[in-house]
């Protein structure tokens, strides 16, 4: 969170002397004056957040230069923020994993919103900056998590390997009469996911939008901004806590795309 608010402060200084520049000298002509306003704009952007990772997909639509109307396609990883990464020392390599996590949880967002111009670009480049918000359906999907568990016996040759669901009741190691089992690590992301659960839930978002493009048909942008997920029923993430039914996170995403008419 840190870094996106430093991050937010540097280009805002950066872009003031553009808008400075542009109010000192009215005869001065930006781009909208002359070149043409695409009223279409598609992009795909690339996005990091506080609890995870994402891409996202947006249609846009000018209604005029200084109001955008949006649609908006997001993919993400939610992390819990209690998770913390651990190794079994009892094994030689082993595979990393979070003990005490249920569900690994993937969000679904499609949403509408707008976007309001702030500070034109002026004609001889610069940073563009627009406002924006949106909200709509979030949907999240949990899957449960699979663990490679080894069994083996008292002189701790592994005899079997196998993928199992992690079961919190268990205290690794367990020891049976005739082996001991223990988590070794990690299972592929993909084993499970034909027990995904869907969570339906609603979000909000609202940031920042800087379109530093060159070209008046391409987008280059960074958008900055605050998401709030939320879901009636609580999504399941750790063992021993609460289900989760607000995430706040903030987040920074880089776009990339063409305007057209």
């Amino acid at each position: 969170m840190r870094l996106l608010l430093l991050t937010i402060i540097l280009i805002i200084v950066g872009t003031s002397f553009p808008c400075k520049s542009y109010a000192q000298d009215s005869e001065e002509q930006d781009t909208v004056n002359n070149g043409i306003i695409m009223r279409k704009e598609r992009s795909t952007s690339l996005m990091i957040h506080t609890l995870g990772y994402g891409v996202g997909y947006k249609l846009g639509l000018n209604k005029n230069y200084f109001n955008r109307r949006v649609v908006s396609f997001d993919l993400l990883e939610m992390k819990s923020p209690n998770q913390t990464k651990t190794y079994n020392q009892n094994f030689v390599n082993p595979k990393y994993y979070y003990y005490g996590k249920l569900n690994n949880l993937y969000i679904l967002r499609v949403g509408v919103g707008i976007e309001h111009l702030l500070n034109r670009k002026p004609y001889w480049g610069g940073v563009e900056v627009r406002y924006f918000y949106s909200g709509g359906l979030s949907l999240g999907l949990a899957k449960p998590v699979y663990l490679y568990i080894s069994y083996y016996k008292s002189d701790l040759v592994i005899f079997a390997t196998k993928t199992e669901k992690f079961d919190p009741t268990k205290n690794y190691p367990v020891t049976t009469p005739d082996y001991t089992y223990d988590i070794y690590g990690r299972a592929p992301v993909f084993t499970g996911f034909k027990e995904m659960k869907p969570y339906p839930g609603l979000y909000a978002k609202f940031g920042f939008n800087f379109d530093f493009g060159v070209l008046n048909d391409r987008v280059k942008a960074l958008d900055i901004g605050v998401v709030v997920d939320g879901y009636p029923q609580g999504v399941p993430v750790m063992a021993f806590r609460d289900p989760y039914h607000i995430f706040v996170t903030g987040y920074l995403s880089f776009s990339f795309g063409k305007r057209l008419n």
